[in-house]
């Protein structure tokens, strides 16, 4: 029995031997197992791009307007439908905002004027000056039907603007089914004689506009969503006759 004992308290006193005291007076564990030293270090990146924030001014003239004296775009290869779609899809008012009546001709807005008379005029229907040796000729008064000044007319569905403050817009057109319609009349020779007239009348060929609300999308400030919008759109090429 005493050896037994003995024993015991040799196996504990080497047992307590192996554990440090704490200031405290608690023995501190003595874990057997070493931190794992990891082999892997951390990744390296390499050069990390530098974003431009570049100011979008709303004033610039667009890619799709570069080479081009007009303040629309009936084609834009820079349209962003897909962010079009997404301010559609989060307005909740946008049915009370749209509208358009998407099949227009001269049957319905040119009066005395049918569609295939219109769609027929082109510039060969004009002469606007003498071609004979006198400019009182019969050639300046002459001519087959159209109007007295020569015009291109359009019933067009423009994707970007210029508003009347000078801004630059894009325009809901060609989005799911929704259009805006509208009827552009360009004159061909601005300021030049109208036909039928003599030239001492001094007549001159005058562009007239109109102003049109359209739904539009500020790219510059996609976070203003869908809004109505003032454009002045050429709408008639009339003769003019100074006082």
């Amino acid at each position: 029995m005493a050896l037994t004992v003995s024993i015991f308290l040799a196996c504990t006193t080497a047992v307590l031997g192996s554990v440090h005291t704490s200031p405290y007076g608690h023995p501190q564990p003595a874990y057997g197992h070493a931190q794992p030293a990891y082999s892997h270090a951390q990744p390296a990146y390499g050069h990390q791009p530098a974003y431009k924030h570049s100011y979008c001014d709303p004033t610039d003239t667009p890619t799709c307007a570069a080479n081009s004296t007009l303040t629309y775009c009936l084609e834009d290869a820079e349209y962003p439908e897909y962010e079009i779609k997404g301010a559609i899809s989060a307005d909740h008012i946008f049915a009370k905002k749209y509208a358009d009546v998407a099949d227009q001709s001269a049957d319905d807005l040119v009066d005395m004027v049918t569609k295939e008379q219109e769609e027929a005029f082109d510039y060969s229907y004009y002469t606007g000056a003498s071609t004979g040796d006198s400019p009182y000729d019969a050639t300046h008064w002459g001519g087959p039907e159209g109007y007295i000044c020569p015009s291109d007319v359009a019933y067009a569905r423009p994707r970007r603007a210029q508003n009347v403050e000078g801004k630059w817009r894009v325009i809901v057109n060609d989005v799911h089914y929704y259009t805006q319609t509208a009827r552009l009349e360009t004159c061909l020779f601005p300021e030049a004689a109208c036909r039928a007239l003599a030239p001492c009348y001094k007549s001159h060929c005058t562009q007239k506009y109109v102003y049109h609300r359209l739904l539009s999308f500020d790219p510059c400030d996609p976070y203003k969503g869908l809004f109505i919008d003032i454009y002045k759109m050429p709408s008639a090429c009339s003769c003019h006759i100074p006082a």
